[in-house]
């Protein structure tokens, strides 16, 4: 079972509210729904909050450092509390996927995604859970990293809460029915176009 939380995003109130950053607001969700408070931890360059869900004691972990190198806080955090890479789910941005679009999956490459090739380098291996959200508006995007690293605004802004809830449910709902069931819930499903809202 999942152990470890980490939300991917880069630290300090520029970059709030950004594309690359719903990993953090996904994690701030969790902790404000489960009565968990953040506190820096300097030695491994983290932000940490332990919660309860579902009967379970969770850690939720957010590097500050930048999203480029969140392997250089993940790996020695996990090292160091003995959790195994299959029991980490991290959580992050994923421009292949439509905003409204979440994805749990058990392991896969990076697909590009900088943060996510930090962890497996440094951990070592693809073999670790993760929830994708997506955040493809479906306009054209010439400039990528202009993109992720913009602030929502308006429309796209609300649009982005209100999946970023989604994506905290499906966290919940992993630990309430185990991964296979909640992947197969949330997997494929988009929450805006439709307005559904996840299984109670």
């Amino acid at each position: 079972m999942i152990r470890l939380i980490v939300g991917l995003g880069n630290p300090g109130t520029k970059y709030r509210h950004t594309p690359h950053n719903v990993g953090f607001e996904v994690l701030d969700l969790l902790a404000s729904r489960h009565d968990g408070t953040f506190r820096a931890n300097r030695r491994f360059r983290t932000n940490v909050a332990t919660v309860t869900i579902a009967d379970r004691e969770i850690i939720l972990l957010q590097p500050a450092t930048y999203m480029n190198l969140s392997g250089g806080a993940v790996a020695p955090f996990a090292s160091y509390r003995a959790i195994e890479p299959s029991e980490i789910l991290v959580v992050c941005d994923d421009i292949a996927l439509l905003m409204g679009r979440i994805r749990l999956r058990r392991h896969g490459s990076a697909g590009g995604h900088k943060g996510l090739t930090s962890i497996i380098q440094l951990l070592g291996t693809n073999e670790f859970p993760r929830l994708r959200i997506g955040i493809d508006s479906g306009e054209t995007i010439d400039d990528l990293t202009d993109y992720v690293l913009r602030p929502w605004w308006g429309k796209q802004r609300e649009a982005m809460e209100r999946a970023c809830e989604f994506a905290a449910d499906a966290v919940e709902r992993l630990f309430e029915v185990g991964f296979t069931k909640a992947a197969s819930e949330f997997n494929g499903r988009d929450f805006l176009a439709s307005e559904e809202t996840p299984p109670n």
